[in-house]
């Protein structure tokens, strides 16, 4: 394996500024931003828009996107009789 062509592995933060969460993890992400974690160490922090703290799927606080009847419309046209 030649040792300049891939990224660095190491540890990283990622961070959920919206839901106040953030988890340590190994990544190849680039950032120049820095946090201490809580076991004292400095590790570089990816600030993510979307985690599994405030996805919709994984908090229960799915909403009904058909709000216009588009499925019941699809199947009233295409039910077999």
């Amino acid at each position: 394996m030649k040792s300049t062509i891939h990224p660095q592995y190491r540890p990283v933060v990622f961070r959920d500024r919206g839901a106040d969460y953030a988890f340590l993890t190994r990544s190849t992400a680039e950032t120049d931003r820095t946090t201490e974690w809580t076991d004292g160490r400095t590790y570089p922090v990816v600030d993510v828009d979307v985690s599994s703290a405030s996805h919709p799927f994984y908090t229960g606080r799915r909403q009904v996107l058909d709000s216009t009847g588009a499925v019941e419309r699809f199947n009233r046209r295409y039910r077999r009789s």
